[in-house]
């Protein structure tokens, strides 16, 4: 049987630890892409957020181009531009920019959620409702507005027109599965938190696939929360960090990413609460070669394409180390030396 080869990718939430700045955020994901890079991670994707404390990446497009103009060949884009925050035509312009300062670099993943609370998706935009519930329309008008066909329309965003940036259908429910495969558009799940919808919106998606100019075959990435250390120990503290801010995701009680602690008793067993540890499903910590079987059934499980990671640790050098270990982990599984 042909060996699948499984890209292996990032998504970066910029997030800022606690005792640290947005500005020195800012500055590590830079570090972690330049890494990233090195170890052949197929893209470098900034998720949009808004109204949060603790989280520096509000702007995707702004971030994209920092990262760009810093590296040499990964692909870098959003994960994604929240659409019905913004005017389809001036993303189309942003991205279109950016494809031709960064040619052939440049991924637009698209959603259709807030990426933060109502009142603030208001203060956003205050007919957002309404653009949500068109986000079908609001894609096909950002595919118009890079299609060179699009010449001879009364609105253009000319430097957007015929540029190379692929659009991507990001998602966490069955929803984004229809809209993907309709359109011939490559698929995205954030499964690394939303986890209950994933192996059903793989399915639809596969099922409904309708073949396009840009994708012939179904492509799936699903996103997965990924902690590599020398020990299985040392991974499970860190993965500590990310189990509290979820904790305060799930009390509505944020704070700034903690240090990593002791796995007590305690928090296991808060772990074993039923929404938290839904949320945790696809989390996978450990050594090289626990991640490596985890990973490896996860693989056979959903028959993804592609994996894209969050990995919040407290401490960079913490995070630098674990993707160079995933890559290694991804490098065994896809069979190279």
């Amino acid at each position: 049987m042909e060996q699948r080869h499984i890209a292996y990718s990032i998504l970066e939430l910029a997030l800022v630890p606690k005792g640290s700045t947005i500005k020195q955020a800012l500055n590590n994901s830079l570090v972690l892409a330049k890494e990233a890079e090195a170890l052949h991670y197929r893209r470098f994707w900034f998720a949009e957020h808004h109204n949060a404390d603790h989280l520096g990446s509000n702007a995707p497009s702004l971030l994209a181009g920092y990262i760009a103009d810093n590296t040499q060949s990964i692909r870098v884009g959003s994960g994604g531009i929240m659409l019905p925050n913004h005017s389809p035509l001036v993303i189309a312009e942003q991205f279109g920019t950016l494809a031709h300062l960064y040619p052939g670099r440049i991924d637009l993943g698209l959603g259709r959620a807030p990426g933060t609370d109502q009142q603030t998706a208001h203060a956003i935009r205050s007919d957002f409702m309404q653009a949500a519930h068109s986000f079908p329309q609001e894609v096909s008008k950002i595919q118009q507005y890079f299609s060179t066909d699009n010449k001879t329309s009364k609105v253009r965003a000319t430097i957007a027109e015929g540029t190379n940036v692929p659009l991507y259908i990001l998602g966490s429910s069955t929803d984004s599965a229809h809209l993907a495969a309709q359109k011939g558009l490559p698929y995205a799940f954030a499964s690394h938190f939303a986890t209950t919808h994933l192996l059903n919106a793989l399915r639809i998606y596969r099922e409904e696939f309708r073949p396009s100019a840009s994708l012939e075959h179904p492509y799936t990435i699903a996103g997965v929360n990924i902690f590599v250390a020398d020990t299985d120990e040392e991974a499970e503290m860190l993965f500590t960090s990310l189990v509290r801010m979820f904790i305060g995701v799930l009390t509505g009680v944020s704070d700034a990413l903690q240090p990593p602690a002791e796995m007590t008793e305690d928090l296991r067993n808060t772990m074993g609460h039923p929404a938290l540890s839904q949320m945790l499903k696809y989390s996978f910590f450990g050594s090289k070669e626990t991640v490596k079987k985890q990973i490896s059934q996860f693989l056979d499980e959903t028959k993804v394409d592609e994996l894209i990671c969050v990995s919040p640790t407290y401490a960079i050098e913490d995070r630098l180390k674990s993707i160079r270990l995933f890559a290694e982990v991804m490098n065994e599984i896809n069979g190279n030396k």
